[in-house]
């Protein structure tokens, strides 16, 4: 059957490049064509002498995956439950399904992971080579794709995909999932609205991104958000958003676009509130200085604590430059950063925010202080005894801080 598959998929192939088709764009009738050639094939096969078709709906299937998605990845993409799926050697290809890592049966070759690559990348317009040894995109469907290939790696391509799986939406989302708790959900929102600056924290498929955008999605509608990302992954469905991403230097060595150059861009588009989608590097600081000035805005950064995501924000600015010190910085974090939560991915799989932490604004030497509000206790998060900063904010939003952290909001 596998030989007859091929043949198929050949005149699949060369059906397609007469027409003109894409295979992304085209869907639809890329479909009809795999069809028709699967029911030719078997006609012939019947009175031909070609070898049969045990499987007519599991070759147009494999013949589907190979020439309109990603070929032996497409079962993944596919899956729901698979939350990321990426690639050591042809012979290695991982998954993480429901947060835990298995080695999946799936073997490819060098080749058919080149080929893949230049496959998912072909919508972006960003590219991978010598010159350029490492790549992030977005795939059509959202997911985010990461590559390195040699002599940065030892011998084999390293692909990672993040699929963009929208299991929350909102604030209430993140509480069926039993990230937050309701009382939490709601100091969050209240928050959003009263326009505090809020830093998202936690380690890698933490679900930082998944917070941000719940956190984004209780903006009131009638103000303008502005995001800026190292590629595109928040999906906000606020009415007044515009959206910008990095962009790679050319073959030439020109033309990059950095997340520092966007964060200065979005403060001339009229922001009511900003947003980046992680702070790495010295964008930190133009983050800083706009938050600083009265902007309303949160990000993501990557800390294992509330605590450390502060220290974090504390000493990335000083990559901007030796003019840029701590005394500088660190009574600007005090002032410009409201509220951090630290979220984690627990051994089970799931996603908790473990602690929500406010900013109260003041520092002593290189020490920014902070105040527990919610902390994780017995596995519960629960309210603690620290209270957030400008209530006043918070009364000109309507909400009675006192109330709605007593659980009466």
């Amino acid at each position: 059957m596998d030989g007859a598959v091929a043949s198929i998929e050949n005149d699949v192939r060369e059906l397609i490049r007469r027409s003109d088709l894409d295979p992304l764009l085209d869907a639809h009738e890329v479909r009809r064509v795999v069809r028709e050639a699967v029911a030719d094939y078997d006609d012939r096969s019947i009175h031909g002498g070609l070898p049969r078709l045990d499987d007519l709906a599991a070759a147009t299937r494999s013949i589907l995956d190979s020439v309109a998605g990603y070929g032996p990845l497409q079962q993944y993409f596919e899956d729901p439950d698979v939350e990321e799926i990426w690639i050591n050697e042809p012979w290695r290809v991982f998954i993480a399904r429901h947060g835990v890592a298995e080695l999946t049966p799936t073997i490819l070759t060098d080749e058919a992971v080149r080929d893949l690559v230049e496959l998912m990348l072909r919508t972006s317009g960003r590219r991978v080579d010598l010159s350029s040894p490492f790549v992030d995109a977005v795939l059509p469907d959202g997911s985010r794709l990461h590559v390195v290939i040699p002599d940065i790696t030892r011998a084999h391509w390293f692909v990672n995909i993040r699929k963009f799986i929208a299991k929350a939406d909102r604030l209430d989302d993140l509480i069926a999932l039993g990230t937050l708790t309701p009382e939490a959900a709601r100091f969050l929102d209240a928050s959003v609205v009263a326009g505090l600056n809020i830093l998202v924290a936690g380690g890698t498929q933490a679900g930082k991104t998944t917070l941000l955008n719940c956190l984004a999605a209780a903006v009131p509608p009638r103000e303008r958000i502005v995001t800026v990302e190292e590629v595109f992954e928040l999906k906000i469905p606020q009415r007044d958003v515009a959206a910008m991403q990095c962009r790679q230097p050319s073959m030439e060595g020109t033309g990059e676009v950095p997340l520092r150059r966007l964060v200065k861009e979005a403060l001339r588009m009229r922001p009511s509130r900003i947003i980046v989608g992680e702070v790495r590097q010295a964008e930190s600081l133009d983050l800083l200085i706009a938050l600083n000035s009265g902007l309303p805005g949160m990000a993501t950064v990557h800390a294992n604590s509330a605590r450390e995501a502060i220290v974090k924000m504390c000493t990335l600015p000083l990559l901007a430059g030796e003019n840029v010190g701590s005394r500088f910085v660190v009574p600007t974090v005090a002032s410009s950063i409201d509220l951090v939560l630290h979220t984690a991915l627990d051994r089970d799989g799931k996603r908790r925010v473990r602690e929500i932490a406010a900013v109260p604004g003041r520092c002593e030497g290189d020490v920014v202080e902070m105040a527990d509000i919610f902390s994780r206790k017995g596995g519960e998060l629960v309210r603690a005894d620290g209270f957030p900063p400008h209530v006043e904010r918070f009364a000109a939003a309507g909400f009675d801080i006192a109330q709605l952290l007593a659980g009466e909001g």
